[in-house]
């Protein structure tokens, strides 16, 4: 390979993406460089400037300037940092979160255009070759926690939830099918009537690929949001995704006011229990069921949102 096979390659790809946006305006009213910074707000559970700087490798005078534009259009909000009160905790608002929103329908339109082109027989190689560049150029090095990318649904990933969800727990603890049907009511009951300014789902992706979820919906008592339906798949476990799927949930609930979240499990998911624990949930009841085929001990926990770690 020589490094015109590389230009010759890159002006190819600029053109596709070109002609798939022809006409189209992918970013309008915002530039490229703004419009990954808007990315990277939406994917983020709060990040500084410092943060964004490295992520993007984006000079510090150029991003203020992005920032202070942000702020003067009420896209977001600036606030002393949990962690370091010398830093400055950004975050989107709701104007900021819808224009972040059309900006990613806009590109898994662009990119669901071009995707469609290849037949469904090439798209696994395709994958596969995409990996392979990513993996050479990335001098070789195993994903890390920096991959992982948190976004809402898109068409097709709560099918992949229930799908998901059922084929792990019948690998891993040998549930029959009674699981299956209790995650498709779920999902079904969101897809078919929730408040997205109340109840949301995260995809946790990685390479391009769903690699774990959770959910937040509201519960029946008043003031009370439901954790439900954490997954993380083996493969991408140890990236702390689990971690940061919990911790977008209690964030959310927090952020639009429920008082306490809650939620449901069973005394074998003994990694859950561990990570709902350094998320401040406390165990509140548990007893023992038959279910999904199996002899559980079912556990309820609560985490108050008003207050620090219990």
């Amino acid at each position: 390979m020589t490094v015109q096979d590389i230009r010759s390659f890159n002006r190819f790809y600029t053109n596709v993406i070109g002609a798939l946006d022809y006409g189209r305006h992918l970013y309008a009213p915002y530039t490229l460089t703004e419009s990954r910074v808007l990315y990277e707000l939406a994917h983020s559970q709060g990040a500084d400037a410092a943060d964004l700087r490295t992520e993007l490798s984006l000079d510090s005078g150029y991003l203020s300037r992005i920032l202070n534009k942000f702020e003067q259009d009420g896209l977001v909000e600036r606030a002393p940092s949990e962690t370091d009160p010398r830093r400055r905790r950004i975050t989107l608002t709701t104007r900021g979160r819808d224009a972040a929103g059309l900006l990613d329908e806009r590109a898994r339109e662009t990119v669901g255009t071009l995707l469609a082109t290849v037949p469904p027989a090439d798209r696994p190689r395709l994958a596969e070759a995409m990996r392979t560049v990513r993996t050479i150029l990335g001098d070789g090095r195993s994903p890390g926690p920096e991959d992982v990318v948190l976004r809402e649904p898109g068409p097709g990933d709560l099918g992949w939830i229930v799908q998901r969800n059922a084929a792990l727990y019948a690998a891993e603890y040998g549930w029959n099918t009674d699981y299956e049907s209790l995650v498709a009511r779920i999902v079904a009951d969101f897809a078919g009537d929730h408040d997205p300014h109340l109840e949301r789902v995260w995809i946790a992706e990685l390479d391009g690929r769903p690699v774990g979820c959770v959910m937040c919906v509201r519960d029946d008592a008043p003031g009370t949001a439901r954790l439900r339906l954490l997954l993380v798949e083996p493969d991408a476990r140890g990236l702390g995704i689990g971690d940061r799927l919990v911790g977008a949930c209690v964030d959310f609930a927090r952020g639009v006011g429920y008082r306490e979240l809650v939620l449901w499990t069973n005394d074998v998911l003994s990694a859950a229990r561990r990570l709902y624990q350094r998320h401040g949930f406390v165990l509140v009841s548990e007893k023992p069921h038959r279910s999904f085929g199996a002899d559980l001990v079912g556990q309820d926990w609560r985490r108050d949102l008003h207050g620090g770690h219990e």
